[in-house]
């Protein structure tokens, strides 16, 4: 059976739900590491989505995306996903707030409007893809 370039990249719901998860000592380390990188690739994406329109907004959804996907394979949990969703999120909450001298960082336009709101959604997806543990930490049983 020939399979699509998603399907082997991403995995297929079976293989998603077979897949072992990890320590609870790992992924208790992995989940701020995470906030961290969702915050950074918020910043960066603020950056690239308006140097480089349109090519750029598709690379900063790109990555974010992979940040958000990545989190729920390495931890195995939803929770893997949300929380860079919330670092990527409260970056951008800054990021959007304007300073005393009346700049700011995101701008409004349409290239930041499709950022926040394709980024919003990719998050929310990836945040309800199947996995073995549901919330929290996980399952202290393999």
């Amino acid at each position: 059976m020939i399979r699509t370039l998603p399907a082997r990249v991403l995995g297929s719901r079976e293989e998603r739900l077979a897949e072992r998860q990890p320590s609870r000592g790992g992924r208790l380390v992995a989940y701020p590491v995470l906030f961290v990188l969702g915050a950074l690739v918020s910043l960066c994406g603020c950056f690239v989505q308006s140097l480089w329109p349109p090519a750029g907004l598709l690379l900063a959804l790109l990555a974010t995306l992979a940040v958000f996907y990545g989190g729920l394979r390495v931890t195995g949990t939803k929770l893997g996903a949300g929380v860079p969703l919330a670092g990527w999120f409260l970056m951008l909450m800054v990021l959007m707030a304007p300073r005393p001298e009346g700049d700011f960082v995101l701008a409004a336009g349409f290239t930041s409007y499709a950022y926040l709101f394709l980024g919003a959604v990719g998050g929310v997806i990836c945040a309800t893809l199947p996995t073995r543990s549901g919330f929290g930490y996980g399952t202290l049983t393999h």
